[in-house]
């Protein structure tokens, strides 16, 4: 197989905005998409070999699976070996036995499952693990442990109906991965069925340049890089994902393969020193940077500074550069490491951190004990409040995607489905019109806050999803379809309380966007004073609520103020301890308020008004945040299950009624 300098680079393209987007610079919104690109360039580059290898009646799975061994489990076992003792000395218990479990599943390339079982890849408390990012890793290897196969046995069948398969197989899971980000998001996200179309594009890259060579194509090729760099910049963690939108950069991928040369722009670009340097220690770089990034967010009292996080990136083509020149590169050699070496180091490392990851799951218990001893007893009661806390939305018998069934007219969905409006027809049949919570995950938390304070309201629905912003166009979210639902029958609501998470309608002195990171990344003592209201993305939201305010009343419960403190000061800070808003952070958002408040009376519709948040809620945070009996705030923004209870005993009685 000849070498292509391109596709080494094309590995800078996808590795830099991975780390980038893990580090949380937030121009690489949609940094996660370089995973897709690996993905891509991984079945073009294994494909070509097997083609070669089955055309020349030379194939062997044993030579295939040493490969594969040299180049992935050498590096990977040392990267793991490292992180071990700054595990034993950092983490606490309970990230102990995720990171125990995390040991095994990564040996047995299993992690991918084990994240879809235990955590969401943007989930902030995933942030803390490790290993989270071997999951592509994972992928990867069930890809190439049942695709040689495959090819073997399909082979004699003749190389274009092969084709013709895996272009069917790669269809099938492009599908499912269509209807899975709408029903198994995370699932989606993690698992290799709604994965393998985009390693079967690479495969397909593979077949048509054995078919038709390379054919160079300034147009194609540029087009190509446009495709992938879009996706990196415009993308974001609410972008349904993978869907038809990883096409995108998997298919700007699947163009640079076949038609970047050293001709086009493209193909020169990468093949420059610097994306080939970086490309070739890219799998190094990929395997150090989320330990680097974990780890300081577990070892600081606060979010780790942005500059840190770019220290650490540098540091981590550091020591990629290391484990290339000192572990790939030497275990890749046959000349020196053979092939009995290989299989052993490969399958001593393997059971060693099978091993060492069920003994030390099998005995947490039993260092939560010690550790737990050597802490003070503020500590120690912190300890077991967070510990009880549901780092996820589920509150009030949700699933894991915030839906909620308390009865049989009071639920809350992700999207107006054709199920959920049938079941509409009925409650408004049987108890009239009802109270709607729209919005984001706010407005989950809000629907949990009403269903706790009205528990006798027969008709109480929320159609919420995380991560939906109303200003954020995006066709997996529900306002267009929840909009359209209301216009078309106005009688099944008589009134809807819109809600959207206050740090997506503020904004950096110098343009920023919001995000959570804009306030997790400030330390407690540090000012708020460059942040200001997002003019754009308010009036975006006045506009939704005010043409949805045509068809039922609408009133906007204007955003918390935010406290973002994070689990690590809250247990040095202990239980006990004094808690409180940043400088400079309540008038924040009461300007957003009145900004917001402006905005909706502006419009002077009768059926459209503003409710205060924070003056029904009367946040006080030295009373408000937690006890040493429990947390009212499940995370930086959102209330816990007991914190909906507190909160929604203080609305008053008239709040939903019409």
């Amino acid at each position: 197989m000849k070498y292509r300098p391109e596709i080494d680079g094309l590995r800078t393209v996808a590795v830099l905005p991975v780390i980038l987007f893990h580090a949380g610079a937030a121009p690489f919104s949609g940094g996660f998409v370089g995973v897709d690109v690996f993905f891509v360039i991984s079945g073009y580059l294994i494909t070509t070999i097997l083609i070669g290898e089955l055309e020349e009646g030379r194939f062997s799975i044993i030579n295939f699976y040493e490969r594969r061994a040299r180049r992935i489990l050498p590096a990977l076992f040392f990267v793991m070996l490292c992180t071990l003792p700054f595990a034993w000395a950092w983490m606490q218990p309970s990230q102990l036995k995720d990171f125990a479990q995390s040991l095994w599943a990564v040996s047995l390339f299993g992690s991918n499952i084990l994240f879809w079982k235990t955590s969401g890849y943007f989930a902030a408390a995933a942030d803390e693990k490790p290993f989270l990012h071997t999951w592509s890793l994972a992928v990867e290897e069930q890809y190439y442990v049942l695709f040689p196969v495959f090819l073997f046995l399909a082979w004699r069948f003749g190389r274009n109906r092969v084709f013709w398969m895996i272009t069917f197989f790669a269809a099938g899971s492009l599908l499912i991965s269509e209807w899975g980000w709408r029903n198994e998001p995370k699932a989606n996200f993690f698992l290799f069925p709604t994965r393998a179309w985009e390693l079967f594009a690479g495969s397909i890259a593979a077949f048509v340049i054995k078919t038709h060579g390379i054919r160079t194509n300034q147009i194609l090729a540029g087009v190509g890089l446009l495709a992938i760099l879009y996706s990196i910049f415009f993308y974001t963690e609410a972008t349904p994902f993978p869907s038809l939108y990883a096409l995108l950069p998997v298919g700007g991928s699947v163009l640079i393969v076949l038609f970047a040369t050293k001709e086009t722009f493209a193909g020169a670009l990468l093949s420059t020193r610097p994306f080939v340097g970086i490309g070739l220690i890219s799998y190094s770089a990929y395997l150090w940077h989320q330990p680097l990034f974990a780890f300081a967010r577990i070892r600081a009292t606060e979010a780790p500074s942005f500059t840190l996080m770019m220290v650490l990136s540098v540091v981590a083509l550091g020591l990629a550069w290391f484990s290339w020149r000192f572990v790939e590169r030497p275990f890749r050699l046959k000349d020196v490491t053979s092939r009995r070496l290989i299989f052993s180091v490969s399958l001593t490392g393997i059971v060693f951190f099978v091993a060492l990851g069920l003994v030390g799951n099998a005995l947490n218990p039993r260092f939560e004990q010690y550790w737990l001893a050597k802490q003070p007893q503020n500590v120690r009661d912190t300890y077991v409040v967070l510990a009880r806390a549901n780092p996820e939305l589920s509150n009030w018998g949700a699933d894991e995607f915030g839906n909620q069934d308390l009865s049989e007219c009071r639920f809350n969905a992700r999207n107006p489905t054709p199920d959920v409006q049938e079941r509409l027809f009925g409650c408004v049949e049987k108890y009239g019109p009802g109270v709607l919570i729209l919005g984001d995950s706010h407005a989950m938390d809000l629907y949990g806050v009403v269903a706790s304070r009205f528990a006798d309201a027969p008709f109480i629905v929320g159609i919420t999803q995380g991560g939906c912003r109303v200003f954020d166009w995006d066709p997996g979210c529900h306002y267009d379809d929840t909009a359209a639902f209301v216009a078309e029958h106005p009688g099944v609501f008589g009134k809807v309380i819109f809600e959207q998470a206050g740090v997506f309608l503020l904004q950096e002195d110098n343009g920023t966007k919001g995000s959570r990171e804009m306030f997790s990344n400030l330390r407690l003592t540090q000012p708020v004073e460059h942040i200001v209201p997002d003019l754009e993305h308010i009036k975006i939201g006045v506009d939704y609520v005010a043409e949805l305010s045509k068809s039922v009343p609408v009133v906007w419960f204007l955003p918390r103020t935010e406290p973002h403190i994070g689990k690590n000061y809250v247990l040095r800070n202990g239980c006990e301890g004094r808690y409180f808003f940043r400088e400079g952070q309540v008038e924040l958002f009461d300007t957003l308020e009145r900004v917001i408040a402006a905005e909706v009376d502006a419009v002077g519709a009768d059926q459209l008004s503003w409710v205060s948040q924070n003056d029904l809620f009367h946040f006080d945070l030295s009373k408000d945040y937690m006890t040493c009996d429990t947390l009212y705030w499940s995370d930086g923004d959102h209330f816990s299950e007991t914190g909906e209870v507190l909160f929604g005993a203080r609305l008053p009685d008239d709040f939903i009624r019409f």
